[in-house]
């Protein structure tokens, strides 16, 4: 047997003794207080990022290039995963997570520019990704550099998920959608670690998202606006 994956047994021994108790009241069903949809990498600790241990707080949803968008017989629309705390256990928060150095951004913004392509499965990732991301290449400033252009396209992308959830007639009009990147390569200035809100409902423009939330004053940051 893998030693990763003994160790992986140990670790959730560990688990199993703290959390015993934390599912008493949740053995027969679950009303999260949000749902995340975020990105499908092993720097991104989806419920760790927000200091959640408490089951049954967090719908945690993850997959490359932190979509909510899924292809359907009758078209794209929001995925079933994502919809289903929004749907059926009353969850009124939607928040979509990018993060610093995506690999699915990138690997869309290189297919993009440079025709780059990829095996079957993420092709069908990044073909859900680019026809948001195309019309965000336009708009990026002169003089960027890959990793610069990347990372201004992450909070393109979160801006498109956004406004797909909020475009739904699927999602109901209570739903609060927030956008935000999470930043382990220093590219805020913060600390690495930190969450940086860049949309709520919409609303893209930082100094406007500071007016209406200022609760979140030192946590609104964007990299640019277009």
């Amino acid at each position: 047997m893998d030693e990763t994956f003994l160790d992986m047994l140990d670790r959730n021994a560990d688990h199993a003794a703290a959390f015993d108790d934390r599912f008493d009241d949740l053995q027969h069903g679950q009303q999260p207080d949000a749902v995340t949809v975020c990105c499908s990498d092993s720097r991104v600790l989806q419920d760790h990022v927000w200091g959640n241990d408490e089951p049954g707080h967090l719908f945690s949803c993850g997959n490359i290039g932190n979509r909510v968008v899924q292809q359907t017989d009758a078209g794209q629309r929001v995925s079933g995963d994502v919809l289903y705390p929004l749907a059926h256990t009353d969850t009124d928060l939607a928040v979509v997570l990018g993060h610093t150095g995506c690999g699915a951004v990138t690997a869309t913004y290189d297919q993009l520019t440079d025709g780059v392509s990829e095996p079957p499965g993420i092709e069908h990732c990044i073909d859900l990704l680019a026809p948001g991301l195309e019309s965000g290449l336009e708009k990026l400033p002169d003089g960027l550099d890959h990793d610069e252009a990347v990372n201004r396209l992450v909070e393109y992308n979160v801006d498109r998920q956004v406004e797909f959830l909020r475009d739904s007639e699927d999602v109901d009009d209570r739903v609060q959608v927030v956008g935000a990147v999470y930043d382990f390569q220093d590219v805020y200035g913060g600390q690495r670690g930190e969450v940086h809100v860049i949309n709520v409902d919409g609303e893209t423009d930082p100094e406007r998202l500071r007016e209406r939330h200022p609760a979140i004053d030192s946590r609104v940051q964007r990299l640019w606006t277009y």
